[in-house]
Order: C-alpha cells, then sequence, then structure tokens
C-alpha cells in the first residue's frame, strides 16, 4: 500500500490541471504535490514547469539541466499499478525550433530559418515568445500517447496570465495588418493598402538607407521563410487555446492567508474572467496548525520562569498571527464566488526536500 490518500481535489476526471499563483505561495509546491499524488493513486502524470526557477524538478529529485521529460523513481513509495511520474523544465528556445523543423515547408526553409539572425533573437529575447513555446510545449505533451494527466506549473503573478493569453494573442498576431504589409513588402503590393502602410515601407527602407543595417531586407526574408507556415502557427495556437477552455481542465490558484495574497488571489480571478477561463479551486497553502492552550504553559512543570515568559510571549505572538490569517481567509471567502471550491493545505514547517514531504502536503490537501 502507498498510504496515499485521495486529496479533496478530484483529478480523476481531468486531462489538465494548471496551477497559478504570486511568487513565494508555494504554487510549484502544490503542482509537484497534485502531481506526485495522483501518479501514486495510478495515473499516468506528466508534470511541467514553465516558472523560471528549477523548485520543482529540485523537489522531485532531478536534473534542472535537461530539458527533456525525465522519470521520476517511485519505487519506494508504493504507486499503484500504472502510475507513473515525469517532470520537464520549459526550454522555449528548443521547442520553438523543433516546431520550425517540423512545419516547415521544406529542408531549405527549415535550414534558412534556423540560421536567421531575426529568429535568432527572436527566439530567444522576444516578449511573448516563450509563452507561446510554452503552449506548444504543453500542446506536444497533450497530443503524445502515454499522460492522462498534466499538471502544469505556470510562471508567478501577472506572467500566468500571459501564458494563458499566448494562443490568442498569437492568432492576433497571425491576422495583424502588420503581418500582412510585412510579407507584402518582399514581393508586389497584394490588396487594399493605405497610405499609411506604404509610408512604413518607406520609412523602413529610408532607415535601411541612413543605418546600413538591411533592416528591411532582412525583415523580408524572415517573413518570407515563414510564408506558408503561418496557417499551421494558427492551427497550433487554436488548438491550444481550446485544450484551456476543455471542461477537463482545472485551473487551481495557489493563495496563502495573508492579507496581500489574498487581494491577489482575487485580482487572478478576476483577470481569469477577463480571458473567459473560470478558476475551479483557490487552495491556500502553509496552513499552521493552532496554538497550544494558553493552560498548557501555565500547568507545565520544572519550566524556569525566564523560559516560561519566553513560551508565554511566543504564544500571544503566534495567537495574533493566527488572527491576521483568519482575517485574511475571511476576507478571501467573502469575495470569491460561492461555488468556488476552497481548499487548506498544511505548512510543514520547512520546505518539502523529498518525495514523502510532498506525498504529505497532498494528504494534507482539504476542504476549507
Amino acid at each position: 500500500m502507498s498510504g496515499n490518500k485521495p486529496p479533496a481535489l478530484a483529478l480523476d476526471d481531468r486531462r489538465l490541471l494548471v496551477c497559478l499563483g504570486p511568487g513565494g505561495v508555494g504554487k510549484t509546491t502544490i503542482s509537484a504535490a497534485l502531481a506526485l499524488n495522483a501518479a501514486l493513486g495510478g495515473r499516468a502524470v506528466d508534470v511541467m514547469t514553465v516558472d523560471p526557477a528549477p523548485r520543482l524538478l529540485d523537489a522531485l529529485g532531478l536534473s534542472a539541466a535537461d530539458s527533456s521529460l525525465q522519470p521520476v523513481e517511485l519505487g519506494a513509495m508504493g504507486a499503484r499499478r500504472g502510475g507513473r511520474l515525469r517532470a520537464l523544465k520549459l526550454d522555449p528556445k528548443r521547442v520553438f525550433d523543433r516546431l520550425i523543423e517540423r512545419h516547415a515547408p521544406s529542408a531549405a526553409a527549415r535550414d534558412a530559418i534556423l540560421a536567421d539572425r531575426i529568429y535568432g533573437n527572436l527566439s530567444n529575447a522576444l516578449a511573448g515568445v516563450a509563452d507561446y513555446m510554452a503552449m506548444e510545449q504543453l500542446l506536444e505533451i497533450h497530443q503524445a500517447p502515454g499522460a492522462d494527466l498534466i499538471v502544469l506549473d505556470t510562471p508567478p503573478a501577472a506572467a500566468a496570465l500571459d501564458f494563458l493569453d499566448a494562443p490568442r494573442r498569437m492568432l492576433e498576431l497571425l491576422g495583424s495588418r502588420a503581418v500582412t504589409l510585412l510579407d507584402a513588402a518582399g514581393g508586389a503590393m497584394r490588396g487594399p493598402f493605405s497610405m499609411l502602410d506604404l509610408a512604413a515601407r518607406a520609412a523602413l527602407g529610408a532607415f535601411d538607407r541612413i543605418t546600413g543595417l538591411r533592416l528591411l531586407g532582412d525583415v523580408r526574408n524572415f517573413v518570407r521563410n515563414f510564408s506558408g507556415m503561418y496557417a499551421g502557427f494558427a492551427e497550433r495556437a487554436a488548438a491550444a487555446e481550446a485544450i484551456l477552455r476543455d471542461p477537463r481542465t482545472l485551473i487551481v490558484i495557489v493563495a496563502a492567508a495573508e492579507r496581500e495574497r489574498v487581494a491577489q488571489a482575487v485580482e487572478f480571478l478576476a483577470a481569469l474572467d477577463a480571458i473567459g477561463l473560470k478558476a475551479g479551486a483557490v487552495a491556500v497553502n502553509r496552513m499552521r496548525p493552532p496554538p497550544p492552550a494558553a493552560d498548557a504553559i501555565a500547568g507545565a512543570r520544572g519550566i524556569p520562569p525566564a523560559l516560561r515568559a519566553k513560551l508565554r510571549a511566543n504564544l500571544a505572538d503566534f495567537a495574533a498571527l493566527q488572527r491576521r490569517e483568519r482575517a485574511a481567509l475571511d476576507a478571501l471567502r467573502a469575495a470569491i464566488p460561492k461555488d468556488l471550491e476552497l481548499l487548506f493545505a498544511d505548512d510543514l514547517g520547512h520546505e518539502p526536500r523529498s518525495l514523502a514531504d510532498l506525498a504529505a502536503i497532498a494528504r494534507s490537501l482539504r476542504p476549507a
């Protein structure tokens, strides 16, 4: 027997679990704990972290230098039949290169794109590319055979919302006038272009003549090399968006019993609603146990007076902390929809250092 108890968060009918939350609340820990518990319960689980810090892989005992799916050794954990766990840390450049290799219309186009200096800068640095490549990686894992549950650990704070909105933004980009204009700049103008479009083309040409950087020519070559791939990009962006909106996808917001963290969780709910996504649960992490009764200290024997005074002071501080936590939780309950599941996970008292620690956190997860 594995000793793992099904958590309060039901995942049996889920295909994708997405964990969101601000930095410092233990979002990565909750992601790993839920993934591990599902694997111990007999499911084939792949967990992917988009968070640039490699904490999830550290907790699972894996190498942060390896960007492939790495198996987690569960032999000593007593997983049920069929249970297995793999973990991956996103490498956006590698995913983009693989995407080009797979979908370029020809070997010549593939080689031209991979060698292109604009592509080299774009795939490493342009804001939004990493978000979309994370969705590409998710799509790859989702479409590959093997995993029946995928757990996604997103970047902290607002970056997670950019990530979730990446497919829609990619679809907007591919249909934008800028791409159409640049594509046309490589040859004869096609379709109805305004004087502003012509002025933009002239400005780029003048910039090239003044600077000698050949920017317009490089952009023309880049867009020409990508011609024929836009439809494939748009199709996969639409597929990634469909996964996020699938009824079998569950979005969990991870929070802490602190006023600032509660406010951030409420902001997440509103931001998700703005892009048409709904959270299914809020998990409040690191819930402290109740303090001992004050009379336990008063009635204890053999404690020196100085130590007894320090214990009473510490108990008073702990009680004040718990009052603040209760006030934060009351504010959270008042702010979230009544049908949204609210869960608590216990504080271990230390950072999780082993699979056993992660399993203990998952077992502690319970309805608030």
